[in-house]
């Protein structure tokens, strides 16, 4: 993928393409006007999630949607637009969809197509004015290491802008605040025969440390707008050694310490009545919430909704429920708040993308660089 955009972006005239050791695929569109300006990035990611299978993808165009469900060839999967609001407004757009079984690929390709499709346009019209543009395209968003390894000085921006939102007109200036937390338990293995007395079996331990946990207030299922949660996405072992892993996510970071304490709090309760077992909690921060750097230059915002009013769409500010790499970016120093992609339903096999809301995206990007000549 990085090999294909690279060759695209040298077709379409830009200068300074590099895809290098570590996947990031970078490039410059010069500016056309006089005065002096910032550098301006345009980013996308190239990586799915892995939690979906994303092999074989089928994709269907759905042409003038009329409303109803969306029946898809394979896995029984359907989209319903009595649950899925942003399905039920796009009557009368072309829909495209995965065959049922498998992502979409919509986060973030939604993204990259729009991003090419605007440095594209802008190289091939240079009667409209740009400031210098610098592009890139990351791995490995999806694990919270799209800029770990992003060479801030090599990119030279001043600012820069993620399309990795959803819903038309999204411009997104906060994120949770993440951390991962892997608790591990460590049990006394032993033959089950001769088992009495002697047997502490982790996987059971850990099984009760995650029943213990709130189910009905905490979790990904149960809350919404700015509420936090802890999610338990996995939980491995064996009678000698068991572990889980564990998403805790909050936009407050006093809130989202205290879930890790609730958690590690839980963990205790369980392990330390058992002597004879060990519990050995990691934790590591994943990302913060950008909001605390994007809201010291106000002017980052005031383009990005300048440049989505000049597309005909009012700017729709919300935080978003989860991450993405301007969280990581910000905090690095390069502002980056999020725009929309059009994309919805992600990390499922029910992903749908609006093929009007795409070259809406597109355009917004082209808006976005004369708001900032």
């Amino acid at each position: 993928m990085g090999r294909l955009l690279a060759k695209e972006l040298r077709d379409a005239g830009l200068e300074d393409v590099d895809l290098d050791a570590n996947g990031y695929v970078t490039a410059t569109l010069p500016r056309n006007v006089d005065e002096p300006g910032p550098v301006v990035g345009l980013l996308a990611h190239l990586d799915t999630t892995p939690d979906t299978p994303a092999g074989g993808v089928e994709p269907l165009v759905h042409r003038g949607y009329a409303g109803g469900v969306i029946e898809l060839p394979k896995g029984d999967t359907r989209l319903d637009p009595r649950e899925m609001r942003e399905l039920a407004e796009k009557r009368g757009h072309d829909i495209i969809t995965a065959s049922g079984d498998t992502l979409l690929g919509a986060d973030d390709k939604a993204g990259v197509s729009e991003v090419m499709a605007a440095v594209a346009h802008l190289a091939a019209h240079p009667e409209l004015p740009r400031p210098t543009l610098r592009v890139a395209f990351t791995p490995d968003e999806e694990i919270g290491e799209g800029a770990t390894l992003f060479d801030l000085g090599r990119f030279g921006a001043d600012c820069a802008y993620t399309l990795d939102g959803s819903e038309r007109g999204e411009l997104q200036d906060e994120t949770f605040s993440a951390l991962e937390a892997i608790v591990t338990v460590h049990g006394v293995d032993v033959h089950p025969g001769h088992a009495t007395g002697k047997l502490v079996n982790a996987l059971r331990l850990a099984t009760r440390i995650v029943a213990m946990l709130p189910d009905d207030t905490l979790t990904p299922e149960a809350t919404s707008d700015r509420e936090g949660f802890i999610h338990v996405y996995e939980l491995t072992g064996t009678a000698r050694e068991a572990t889980i892993r564990a998403i805790l996510r909050d936009f407050d970071d006093e809130a989202l310490h205290r879930h890790l304490a609730l958690l590690e709090r839980t963990a205790h309760q369980v392990i330390d009545p058992e002597p004879r077992a060990r519990l050995v909690v990691e934790v590591r921060e994943q990302y913060r919430n950008m909001r605390r750097y994007l809201e010291q230059v106000p002017s980052v915002l005031a383009a990005a909704e300048a440049a989505i009013r000049a597309e005909g769409i009012e700017p729709v500010r919300k935080p978003i429920r989860g991450g993405t790499d301007g969280s990581r970016l910000s905090e690095m120093g390069l502002p980056t708040p999020n725009l929309f992609t059009g994309g919805h339903e992600y990390h499922s096999v029910r992903e749908w993308a609006s093929l009007q809301d795409m070259p809406a995206a597109a355009a917004t990007t082209i808006h976005l660089a004369e708001a900032w000549t």
